[in-house]
């Protein structure tokens, strides 16, 4: 399996970190394509590879093709059947999208990709930065069954643990709900020690009772020391976190299912972007919650 060439459109933060986890594994990466060019061609020098100009150059010189885009528009455009996109000479090759995007634009992207000849997967990550670039990334798995075996090495290259739970738009819907509860937990630990501030409580010795106690979360680990000591440096930003949770809430408003509190933390990210604050960590969120800051106090 070492010997596929495999090929990365989106190199971003995450995009990157895989291609350089495969290529120490010794993957061929055969070439690297972004919208932003200056990440390509760095990249591409990086890990002696190419900085394709065009989708089509990226599916011509690749046998799997992992894409991590931004947004719906983003995955349906490098899936188009009109003008450059990976479906020109696509027989054959496999596409693994890893974006967190509706579940419609991943079962669009599926069906585009088969009318050419080509097969597709959804590998919806719950995962930052560090587990991309350790291979430890926890990997969801949408599509077919006969098709994830065939590229089944390659993931567990990539992930500490990796999970087939249906088609390409389970994938989706699975990934959306990771991250509905996630941004749940974030924004409620920071409107709990934001209130132990204001109260005046040692929030050193809050978060212990915390983690003690039916308080206790993820984010707690990840994000408390963060939001205390306002470092927010950039692994999952406060416009992905609106972005995802408005997924989930397009989900159940479609089935007529309240979701107040996914809806609560939506207007909560997306009233950081409006303050200029939706490129910090999603830790982020505290400066709306923590007496005398300056987005608490422009709210």
């Amino acid at each position: 399996m070492k010997k596929t060439v495999v090929g990365f459109v989106g190199v971003g933060r995450m995009g990157a970190n895989m291609a350089r986890r495969l290529a120490d594994l010794g993957y061929p990466i055969g070439a690297v394509y972004d919208p932003h060019e200056s990440l390509a061609n760095s990249l591409a020098l990086e890990l002696n590879s190419t900085a394709a100009k065009t989708l089509a150059e990226v599916t011509a010189a690749c046998e799997v093709i992992f894409t991590v885009v931004t947004d719906d528009e983003a995955m349906r455009g490098i899936f188009s059947d009109e003008g450059d996109s990976l479906l020109t000479g696509a027989e054959d090759k496999v596409f693994i999208n890893c974006a967190t995007v509706s579940p419609s634009a991943h079962e669009d992207a599926a069906d585009a990709a088969l009318a050419a000849g080509a097969q597709t997967l959804a590998a919806s990550m719950a995962s930052s930065i560090t587990q991309a670039r350790q291979g430890s990334l926890y990997l969801m798995i949408g599509g077919a069954e006969a098709v994830f075996q065939r590229v089944k090495p390659l993931l567990e290259d990539l992930s500490v643990s990796l999970r087939h739970v249906g088609g390409v738009g389970d994938a989706a819907k699975f990934k959306a709900l990771v991250n509905m509860v996630m941004n749940i937990n974030t924004a409620g630990l920071a409107e709990g020690l934001g209130l132990g501030a204001a109260l005046g409580l040692d929030l050193n010795a809050l978060k212990e009772v915390f983690s003690q106690t039916g308080a206790n979360s993820r984010v707690l680990e990840t994000d408390g020391d963060d939001m205390i000591q306002r470092e927010h440096d950039c692994f999952f930003s406060a416009a992905h976190a609106a972005k995802d949770s408005g997924i989930a809430n397009d989900l159940a408003a479609a089935l007529g299912l309240p979701v107040p509190l996914s809806q609560a933390t939506e207007c909560q990210y997306r009233r950081m972007i409006e303050l200029g604050l939706g490129e910090l960590d999603k830790s982020g969120i505290a400066e709306l919650t923590f007496p005398g800051r300056s987005a608490n106090l422009l709210a």
